[in-house]
């Protein structure tokens, strides 16, 4: 008697589980891993970046996302690294995307400049997503920098005419091995985000004319060289700022 029990319990068990579906793991309902995580170096900054994630580690629409732990560590020497070890990563930054603070957003993507940083030194970064419930993700890709001592600001100067804007700069010092060109950049001097670059690849001329401006428009310059470090490019400190404007007509 005891036996037909214990068998019409577990049919009644198994019959149940069948009408609900399969179950699904815990994890999968993590956001998914952010696998887009870059690092750049600016002057004497690291500028980290990676994109939100949409959708959690089963594929679905990802719901309840609340921030992002950023964590940063120093690789070592290779007889005395150990990035698995318990203490390798610190953490860096914690990231409210409705309280950005120091962090700023391009549409998607999230950047934060990381200060304070020693020439010579590999940092190395990973971030991790959550949500409101604490639910956090796997930890993204890595991305590593080795620091470098910046090149210094060069001199800008800049001569108005009719038709366009002359500039023309010189260098600090001698440009080294590692020098790839300069990056010019503008912006409307009233509009912040109209800051776009002019030359499209670090040039090695001196000068530039601007062409392309509007008459009545006042509008801000500045450049930075250029140097390559370890097949990446990195800009050096900016220069001084010109203002300038099309000349009148004469």
């Amino acid at each position: 008697m005891k036996k037909l029990l214990l068998v019409a319990l577990l049919v009644g068990v198994v019959a149940g589980c069948g009408k609900k579906g399969p179950l699904i793991p815990p994890e999968a309902f993590q956001p998914a891993p952010i696998a887009d995580l870059q690092v750049a170096q600016k002057e004497d900054r690291l500028y980290v970046s990676w994109s939100a994630p949409t959708v959690d580690a089963a594929g679905r629409a990802l719901k309840g996302l609340a921030g992002f732990h950023l964590y940063r560590r120093v690789v070592l020497p290779p007889d005395q690294d150990c990035e698995s070890c318990p203490n390798a990563y610190q953490l860096l930054k914690t990231v409210d995307p409705e309280y950005l603070q120091d962090v700023r957003r391009f549409n998607n993507r999230y950047v934060f400049a990381d200060s304070g940083l020693k020439d010579g030194t590999i940092y190395q970064y990973k971030v991790i997503a959550f949500k409101g419930d604490g639910t956090e993700s796997a930890a993204s890709n890595r991305a590593r920098w080795r620091m470098v001592v910046p090149p210094p600001a060069p001199r800008l100067q800049a001569v108005a005419t009719p038709t366009g804007v002359q500039l023309s700069w010189e260098p600090a010092a001698a440009p080294g091995a590692d020098f790839l060109g300069y990056n010019l950049y503008r912006r409307r001097s009233d509009d912040i985000r109209s800051l776009e670059l002019l030359t499209t690849q670090p040039t090695k001329e001196r000068r530039f004319e601007d062409l392309r401006l509007e008459r009545g428009v006042s509008y801000l310059y500045l450049v930075r060289e250029v140097i390559g470090v370890d097949g990446e490019s990195v800009e050096g400190a900016a220069s001084n700022e010109v203002r300038a404007a099309l000349a009148p007509p004469e």
